[in-house]
């Protein structure tokens, strides 16, 4: 489902613990890591999606979680044009995602973290890290997204995080 302009609605995952560590997982299979995200499926609201995916990517129910807030609008990057599919004859082009982002924070143990409940897993490893660290980590297109989302959420945790790093242009 791809919207007028081009983007595909998604939601994103911030998993934080007890001491506002963040969730950071590798992508299976490469040396790229990022936060859980998915599509938002056709007739799903962006609460469902983001109780499906905490599911399918790392194998949490909503009793593991607490829903701590989200985004207030939509969040959007463009894909490098390398990463643009060609889509069937009819069907729009798709240029990027836009995303509600959600801060979760985790209420059960860590080994409640199953990222093997699928046939077609997304990510191979995880671990916790510190509230800035994605913002320079995360691939460079998705960048400006996650410093966006974590600047909104921050206040909802406690202790706030620092101050956010400030990002370069180019």
């Amino acid at each position: 489902m791809v919207d007028a302009d081009g983007y595909r609605p998604n939601v994103g995952i911030i998993l934080s613990n007890g001491e506002g560590r963040l969730l950071w997982a590798r992508r299976i299979g490469q040396d790229a890591w990022q936060f859980p995200q998915g599509g938002i499926q056709p007739g799903e609201s962006p609460e469902q999606a983001l109780f499906r995916e905490l599911h399918e990517e790392l194998g949490l129910e909503p009793r593991h979680v607490t829903l701590m807030g989200r985004t207030q609008g939509w969040l959007r990057y463009r894909l490098p044009r390398r990463y643009i599919r060609r889509p069937a004859p009819g069907q729009p082009v798709c240029i990027g995602q836009k995303q509600i982002w959600f801060l979760l924070r985790l209420e059960s143990d860590d080994s409640a973290v199953r990222l093997n409940l699928t046939d077609h897993p997304e990510f191979d490893a995880w671990r916790w890290v510190s509230y800035w660290y994605p913002v320079r980590r995360v691939v460079a297109f998705k960048r400006r997204v996650y410093l966006l989302a974590l600047r909104e959420l921050a206040p909802l945790l406690n202790p706030a995080p620092a101050a956010a790093p400030r990002l370069s242009e180019g």
